[in-house]
């Protein structure tokens, strides 16, 4: 089990870099994640949903995503109430406190264990993803994730640490030392992650690191910015708002993309192939002042249309976006985006909320009705006489059956990932493919797992790593 000292200090890439490296030497590795916390989600291929990252990480392995792989996933509606899915389907709203009751979760960790056991008979070996911080005191009778799914799994604990934000000897000794006794011994290593700088400087303090905490330290990973792997942590999304704007020199050069930031926007991974395409200067778009420079507005997905469609109105986002239309910039919106794009969007039985109905943006000629049933299924689709793929994950139907709606200069669609096939795209930045060097996605990503496995390997002692996984008695 890869476990964390606190939320995005790199387990999930750390547990996606050893599954492919697993599956390099020999070994027939599957990801698990028994609770998941994310709005980044994916549609397996018999239509269930499962958070992003585990999908990620199945693909490392060379394996279809499973609902097994994160049999629970939490998607926030709001502060108070989440959407609990449960083995790929959703089973209704809870507010935290009902979640975390104990009696609730023994019921939940009954679904959770037994889905861990039918991918133990398959695979091997298992590798676990802890959620957050192993060291919330307050949750550890509920704790479904962390120390007590490695207890059920029997699994070799691997610290992972951030030493980036700063703090890394205490974050490592407290969430050690904070364990009960059975669990502290769980705790097999330590992986210090994000290092900047001339890895030297740190081998003094990783012998301190060792001597404080008594438990050895595997590896000390560098931080990289060339290996793109999807994320799925909204931690990552306030990253990429930071980070949005190039030189006003090398913005003339390119198409300019805002993608709108919604309060509740999902799936971002959707755009991460325009990030990588020479031809674009893609930005997340805060205010109405941002869509100003825009060529192409984006709005994406979202846990809560309704919500995001009244803010959008009360923070002069949709007038902005009306503005740019009809000035000739082309609008695109995808899952609830393009939910927003029609003429009303009708909530009759409060599926997201308490906000019945609202007018659209009314650039496309369809309504939406909210539905309790939820929509997850991998799609193919024809766009331009080329055949496509991509996959949906939403709530409510829409008085439209193609797969894109496309009018005026606005494209409506339901499929996440469409932007991943190379027709969708240059139809969307309307210039030729040549002009962009972005390769095939499928062999793009296999050769980023390939790169991440390398980095990795260099820096964590995996000789070491298997040592310890072969004291397990599930590890041969």
């Amino acid at each position: 089990m890869l476990a964390g000292t606190g939320s995005d200090v790199g387990k999930s890439i750390i547990s996606t870099a050893l599954c492919r490296i697993f599956l390099q030497d020999g070994y027939r590795p599957a990801p698990f994640k028994a609770q998941n916390m994310a709005l980044n989600s994916f549609a397996t291929p018999d239509g269930l949903e499962i958070g992003r990252a585990q999908a990620v990480q199945a693909e490392a392995c060379r394996l279809q995503p499973r609902a097994d792989m994160n049999p629970l996933l939490l998607k926030p509606n709001s502060d108070h109430t989440t959407q609990v899915v449960l083995l790929g389907k959703p089973i209704g709203n809870r507010s935290a406190y009902d979640y975390f009751r104990k009696e609730r979760q023994d019921e939940l960790r009954k679904s959770v264990c037994a889905a861990f056991n039918r991918l133990q008979e398959k695979y091997n070996p298992m590798v676990l993803e802890g959620a957050g911080s192993i060291t919330e005191l307050n949750l550890s009778d509920t704790d479904l994730v962390n120390m007590s799914m490695a207890r059920y799994a029997g699994a070799a604990v691997i610290l992972v640490a951030d030493i980036d934000r700063g703090g890394v000897f205490a974050s490592c000794y407290g969430s050690i030392m904070l364990q009960k006794p059975e669990d502290r011994k769980l705790i097999r290593g330590i992986i210090v992650n994000k290092f900047r700088g001339d890895l030297r400087l740190f081998d003094k303090g990783r012998k301190m690191l060792e001597d404080v905490c008594g438990v050895p330290v595997l590896g000390v990973v560098p931080m990289f910015s060339d290996i793109v792997i999807d994320a799925e942590d909204s931690v990552v999304l306030e990253n990429k708002v930071k980070n949005t704007y190039f030189s006003q020199v090398e913005q003339s050069r390119r198409i300019s993309v805002a993608v709108v930031l919604l309060r509740h926007l999902s799936n971002f991974t959707d755009f991460d192939v325009l990030e990588r395409d020479e031809r674009v200067n893609l930005y997340y778009a805060a205010n109405p002042d941002d869509l100003e420079q825009a060529d192409v507005i984006i709005l994406p997905g979202t846990k809560a249309t309704l919500d995001d469609l009244y803010e959008l109105r009360r923070a002069g986002m949709a007038g902005a976006i009306l503005r740019a239309h009809a000035g000739g910039k082309t609008i695109m919106g995808i899952c609830g985006g393009f939910q927003m794009l029609g003429q009303t969007v009708n909530d009759p039985d409060n599926v997201e909320g308490t906000l019945p109905s609202l007018p659209g943006l009314g650039l496309l000629s369809m309504n939406t009705t909210m539905t309790p049933q939820k929509t997850t299924q991998q799609v193919e689709f024809v766009f331009r006489g080329v055949r496509c793929k991509g996959y949906e994950i939403h709530q409510g139907k829409s008085t439209v059956d193609e797969p894109f709606v496309i009018k005026n200069n606005c494209i409506g669609t339901y499929i996440h990932g469409c932007l991943d096939n190379r027709a969708v795209l240059d139809f969307l930045l309307k210039t030729p493919a040549h002009m962009s060097r972005t390769e095939d996605i499928e062999s793009f990503r296999e050769s980023q797992y390939d790169k991440l496995a390398d980095h990795v390997r260099k820096h964590i002692d995996m000789s070491s790593l298997y040592k310890i996984l072969s004291q397990e008695r599930k590890f041969v």
